[in-house]
């Protein structure tokens, strides 16, 4: 057994493979026209094991795919959003490397026991992330595909590998060419043990049962397909969920809070910093249901929590400490107090700095909040009797996922 922050885990018995369903919310799962749209995964839900689970707050993507790979939660790991303020400088930083990280991963851990190890990310911004203090192995992104190296890397040539050039940023094919790559690595006996993570660009534009959902997932379903042909033991999780964000008349719902309080409470009051906020905005204007709010005078911080708590759409509003205990956060990195959203709002700082032409039409839907916690956790093969009353007692996270797949499946 391998331990790897205060958890053991097994060496894989055979190929293993981890797959981020980037914002797969399981209303996607769960649509009429599931079975149709899933076929391979709703099989695996029926032969194997499916769970809800919750993710780590906020439901970001970094903060939920570092513990994926970690087994924790951002208080142990450090990484509780994709953007953040520092204090001891008084600078905004957007996290692109993984120098706030404060935990090791499952796959530095089994890479330095001789497992060989892979992890495939549609964003370039969480692959070093991903691949912190691994000895050895393949780390790469699709984004990047193209320029990757051997002592980068560890892997070049990988538009030949795939067969493809690397797709754009933009392109539902961000995910696809990670999951090729995946299969191509499987065949190839390269690693035994992956984390493929791919991008929420269709969540984010497309609800359960509209068609381009369909099609994108569909292709999901072939590959996730192909890579259990090969005899790997495939489980599928998510960062976090998806909802609808906008308004009957479908302009986006957005509570821009630091300009609202410092309407109310004087020019400069507070600044609001959105955690959701990285290189890739357009889908989402870098808009979020969580937020973490700085008081920049001396105010009363109740009183300036009474205020934003009595704006519609927000639905909770807790201290910093308070918030760092409930939903394990690192204290040193939160606000005064954050703010969390209702199911359809999001909250942001100011409408000069969130741009919404991206959205080009499309009805902004994203996450951040409690509302968006939810995820699928499946496994294509049973679980053994420990896990499976395991199972029954425990609150299941995303981050369990390497466990139960690696301890739970032999």
């Amino acid at each position: 057994m391998i331990e790897v922050n205060g958890r053991a885990y097994g060496k894989p018995k055979r190929p293993t493979v981890v797959i981020c369903l980037d914002g797969c919310d399981p209303r996607y799962l769960n649509f009429s026209n599931a079975k149709q749209v899933f076929p391979n995964i709703s099989r695996m839900m029926q032969i194997g094991f499916a769970a809800l689970a919750d993710a780590a707050m906020p439901t970001f993507t970094n903060p939920n795919n570092v513990s994926i790979v970690t087994g924790a939660p951002p208080a142990v790991h450090g990484i509780s959003g994709n953007y953040y303020l520092d204090r001891k400088t008084g600078k905004e930083i957007m996290i692109v490397d993984a120098t706030p990280m404060r935990a090791t991963t499952i796959l530095a851990g089994m890479s330095r026991a001789g497992v060989r190890v892979a992890a495939v990310t549609a964003k370039d911004k969480l692959r070093k992330m991903l691949g912190h203090r691994m000895e050895s192995g393949i780390c790469f992104s699709s984004e990047k595909g193209g320029s990757a190296t051997m002592a980068e890397n560890g892997i070049q040539d990988v538009e030949a590998l795939v067969g493809r050039p690397a797709p754009n940023m933009y392109s539902p094919d961000l995910s696809l060419f990670v999951l090729d790559a995946g299969i191509k690595l499987l065949e190839q006996r390269r690693a035994e043990l992956l984390y493929l993570s791919l991008s929420d660009l269709v969540q984010h534009a497309h609800g359960p049962g509209e068609p381009e959902a369909d099609a994108f997932h569909h292709a999901v379903d072939r590959k996730v397909g192909r890579i259990a042909e090969l005899g790997a033991v495939v489980g599928l999780i998510a960062d976090h969920g998806m909802n609808d964000k906008a308004n009957d008349d479908g302009t986006p719902r957005v509570v821009f809070l630091e300009e609202e309080l410092n309407r109310r409470l004087g020019s400069q009051a507070v600044r609001v910093i959105c955690p959701i906020t990285d290189p890739f905005v357009k889908h989402h204007g870098a808009l979020g249901s969580f937020v973490r709010v700085y008081l920049r005078q001396e105010l009363d911080l109740a009183e300036v929590m009474e205020a934003a708590a009595a704006i519609p759409g927000v639905a909770l509003v807790l201290d910093g400490p308070s918030a760092a205990s409930r939903y394990e956060m690192p204290l040193d990195r939160e606000g005064d107090f954050v703010a969390i959203g209702d199911t359809h709002t999001t909250i942001g700082s100011t409408r000069a700095e969130h741009d919404l032409s991206g959205l080009d039409g499309h009805r902004l839907r994203s996450h951040g909040g409690l509302s968006e916690q939810i995820v699928p956790f499946i496994l294509s093969h049973p679980l053994n009797d420990t896990y499976r009353k395991l199972a029954q007692i425990k609150r299941i996270r995303n981050f369990d996922i390497f466990e139960f797949a690696l301890n739970g499946t032999n």
